[in-house]
Order: C-alpha cells, then structure tokens, then sequence
C-alpha cells in the first residue's frame, strides 16, 4: 500500500486515551514497520509511543484542553433489593462497592506500557490539575470506596445503588521526537499538531482519599420493561441510563459523598 493511501485511511479516525489508578502489564503491541525514507504517519507516532519504541527520544502527551467533573460510566454498584408486591416501603441495607483504577489504551488495542515515555508525560501532565479540593494521584495503587449503607426502598419496587465517577478530562495530542530524521525531521505528531481529539481521563480524589463522584440510590417500578430486564438478566451487570435520565418507572436519589459519615468508608 502507498505512503499516500495509508495517510489517508487513518486521516478520520479519532484517537482516546483513558486513564485509570492501577499499574497494568506492558501488552505486546504489533508495531508496522516504519518506511525510513518517509515521514512517521499518525497511526505509526500513536505505536511507537504506546510500545516505548527504541526508535524514539521521546514521546509527549501535550495538552490543549480540559474538564473537570466529567462524569465517567454508570455503574451499578450494589446488589439489588427486591420489595415487588409490596404496598409499603422497605428500609434495606445496601453494601456499596467500587473502584477507580489506572491504564492507558489508545485506540486500535494499543496499550502502553507502564514504564513508557507516554505514560510518564501523562502523570506529569495530571499532577499539573491537582487543586485544593482534588487530588490526582501518582502512585500505582487502586482507589476503592466500600459503604454500608441504609435506605429506603419504595413500594412494589426493585432497589440498587448506582456510581459514575468524576474525572478531569484532558485532551490534546502525542509528539514524538525519533533518533533519527525521517524525511527531512525528527518530530512528528497524532493525530496532528495542535489537536484535541486524544482524550486523557484522570480519576478525580478527594483530600480525604475517596473516589469523587455520582452516588445514587435509583428505585424502579416491578414489572415495567426497566425492572423487568435487570432482573432477567440475573442482576448482572449491564448498561445502565444515567441520573434522572431513567424515565417514568425510575426514581434517582443523588447522596452526596460530603454526608457519608467517614466510618462507612473504607478506601484500599
């Protein structure tokens, strides 16, 4: 295939990375081999910085925007309570659990490895977002947040708690810098220089260590198609709408973070 027809292939496809807390292995990544008469495509910068390529000098995540309090997944984080055929209210105990946690995939499968010139960049760039408030870890552990908790579960309905995590979203684009010119230069970029179509999420902490974000208690009217397809599905995890985005049969209670009393949480 010609230089100007791989160019071309990969000139709409947009690139993310997310972020997580946890170490990941290194995944072999298979790497196309790089023309050295012709410059580095995007699709080749984007390889050779996820795989730490010895081809490189170095690789730079370089951001153009940011956000904070992006909202991630939703989540079901409890197991759910049945109070179907009931006329009255139940006051159940709920055992909340989730996590947050760190790797970084670009697109296409290409994961980079933790030791990598592009995940070193990407750390420095977050600790750039910490505030008063927030905390953007560094370190390689995993980030839980266990609750025990009490509430009431409405009258002929199913009840679970559900979590979306908080994340600075920050996006930009990859500079490589080669050991050696191609084409006449030794930096090249993905997708091109000045973009903001990779994506970075970083897991937002607060101060006292817990995972920031969305908590809710959502209850759901028995047998409507909502109800009716969580417990046909054995209650196993699956895609959830997001707060108060549940329709007619579906009640969100938000329960900010701040009232949990320190003594229900338990953080890893």
């Amino acid at each position: 295939m010609s230089r100007t027809g791989r160019a071309k292939s990969h000139r709409s496809k947009k690139k993310r990375i997310t972020l997580a807390l946890a170490p990941v292995a290194a995944l072999a990544v298979a790497v196309p081999l790089m023309a050295q008469a012709g410059a580095a495509t995007p699709s080749e910068v984007s390889a050779d910085c996820a795989s730490n390529s010895d081809r490189l000098d170095d690789c730079d995540f370089v951001p153009v925007q940011n956000k904070r309090n992006s909202l991630g997944p939703n989540q079901r984080v409890s197991a759910v309570t049945d109070n179907c055929g009931s006329t009255g209210t139940a006051s159940k105990t709920f055992k909340v659990a989730t996590s947050v946690s760190r790797f970084i995939q670009l697109e296409d499968g290409f994961v980079a490895a933790a030791d990598s010139k592009l995940v070193g960049s990407i750390v420095e760039v977050g600790v750039s977002f910490n505030t008063s408030e927030i905390n953007i870890t560094t370190d390689d552990k995993t980030t839980g947040l266990e609750i025990s908790r009490t509430d009431t579960v409405q009258a002929d309905s199913i009840g679970f708690f559900m979590w979306s995590a908080k994340r600075t979203d920050v996006s930009g684009f990859l500079r490589a810098t080669y050991k050696e010119e191609q084409d006449g230069q030794k930096v090249f970029f993905a997708p091109s220089e000045g973009a903001a179509t990779v994506h970075v999420f970083y897991p937002q902490l607060l101060k006292n260590g817990t995972p920031d974000g969305r908590l809710w208690l959502r209850n759901v009217k028995c047998g409507t198609p909502e109800a009716n397809g969580i417990q046909n599905s054995s209650n196993s995890i699956r895609t959830e709408p997001g707060f108060e985005e549940g329709g007619s049969n579906v009640t969100d209670v938000e329960v900010p973070l701040s009232e949990i009393p320190s003594s229900d949480i338990s953080t890893q």
